[in-house]
């Protein structure tokens, strides 16, 4: 599984974990087992407010892009994310959410 993130300033945070092809996002599951490959399913076709686009299925790999919201004082690495590949299943480390100083 492959995240591609979207930061976004947001004051609920975002929790993920993986089991197979299943994410849950914030205690919602959302199966994309039925996703066969080259397939892509439109972002408006997903009830959720985090999932930020299509998510597709590429050399057996889902490909999903996902809002990821921070504090006003989020550091950098989640201003700026990384996409992250999952090859376990489990909870998703995300970047910090914010930092406990305040910016200048």
């Amino acid at each position: 599984m492959h995240l591609i993130f979207t930061p976004m300033r947001h004051d609920v945070r975002l929790t993920l974990s993986r089991q197979g092809d299943v994410l849950t996002i914030n205690g919602e599951e959302f199966d994309f087992t039925a996703l066969p490959e080259g397939a892509t399913l439109p972002g408006d076709a997903i009830r959720s407010d985090w999932i930020a686009g299509e998510v597709s299925r590429k050399e057996g790999r889902l490909h999903i892009p996902l809002i990821l919201p921070h504090g006003a004082n989020a550091p950098g690495m989640t201003r700026h994310p990384a996409p992250i590949t999952l090859n376990d299943d489990g909870p998703v480390d995300l970047p910090a959410y914010d930092t406990e100083e305040p910016r200048p």
